[in-house]
């Protein structure tokens, strides 16, 4: 089957059409996107400047934070390009390609989750093998296989929205292009789009949403075993920043996708959208630097010794 869309470009709506609102959105958002990126990047640094971090925990927070710079770059530059343009349109390409990252981001975003739930079950169940199935070469496996997966996730939804036709009404009800308006937006029948979409997400954030739910489950028997208080809070405090990161992702991500026809409100579906494009990037730096307190040591360090070589 041919592609026989007419449009060139599509229009984005957007969150408002009054000017001094979007220049009050501009601004929150750009400070966002700046601390999200800077957040991450010191992530990435103190982690790959600090040998007592290059565990294969760590290693897989660098990961996610690599993934997020990635993940909210897919969206807010053009965002915040548009909120100040006054022809706010991306090409048909340019559509389609923020469409797949946004696609395989978020897939690969899923399958790191639930690496790291199940790297936090090994550590927490299995300690005495922990150095052994956890090795490096299985880490490797590991994060190698969740980008990899991600990659090919996006493919599939991205050709078939691709394919799809849109006639010449190209006014897309959204600030970036997500599945959902694309869909509302075609003349074609969408049915099996949807139906695919719609099974693809629900295998992708319901198999790793299981296997998370299982490795916390097994981890939380675990620490009920252990007889003193302190050891208690200590064992858990190594997993609890991953788990608020999980909670905020899987529940909005959840609610997006994971549901039978795309009917969400247009300003619910926008709400919801900034959660996990623009808020949970920042989010990830903020509860790992807050809650994690080997962390925290590692960056107190760097940043000591830093103003000591200023110092001199």
């Amino acid at each position: 089957m041919t592609n026989v869309t007419a449009v060139l470009e599509f229009r984005l709506l957007g969150f408002s059409s009054d000017p001094h609102y979007q220049i009050l959105l501009f601004t929150v958002f750009l400070i966002i996107y700046i601390f999200t990126i800077l957040g991450n990047i010191i992530i990435i640094s103190v982690v790959t400047l600090e040998p007592q971090l290059h565990s294969p925990m760590y290693k897989f927070l660098k990961n996610l934070s690599f993934l997020e710079v990635c993940y909210t770059t897919t969206i807010v530059p053009k965002m915040l390009a548009n909120l100040l343009a006054k022809r706010k349109s991306i090409s048909f390409s340019g559509c389609m390609a923020q469409l797949y990252y946004f696609i395989s981001l978020g897939a690969t975003e899923c399958y790191l989750l639930a690496v790291m739930a199940y790297d936090r079950f090994l550590a927490v169940c299995e300690l005495l093998h922990y150095g052994v199935t956890m090795s490096t070469e299985s880490y490797t496996r590991l994060a190698v296989g969740s980008w990899v997966t991600g990659v090919f996730t996006g493919f599939l939804p991205c050709l078939m929205v691709s394919r799809l036709h849109f006639c010449s009404y190209n006014l897309i009800d959204h600030f970036f292009c997500d599945i959902s308006p694309l869909l509302k937006l075609s003349c074609s029948d969408t049915t099996v789009t949807e139906a695919v979409i719609f099974t693809l997400s629900l295998l992708v954030l319901s198999s790793c949403f299981l296997l998370t739910l299982v490795s916390y489950l097994f981890i939380i028997l675990s620490i009920l075993k252990i007889p003193s208080a302190s050891g208690k809070r200590v064992t858990f405090s190594t997993c609890s920043s991953h788990l608020m990161v999980v909670t905020i992702y899987y529940g909005t991500m959840i609610s997006m996708y994971v549901r039978p026809t795309y009917d969400l409100s247009s300003e619910l579906n926008k709400a919801v959208s900034v959660l996990y494009t623009v808020v949970t990037p920042l989010l990830n730096p903020v509860i790992y630097s807050l809650r994690n307190k080997a962390f925290k040591k590692a960056l107190e360090k760097k940043v000591i010794r830093h103003n000591r070589l200023h110092s001199l």
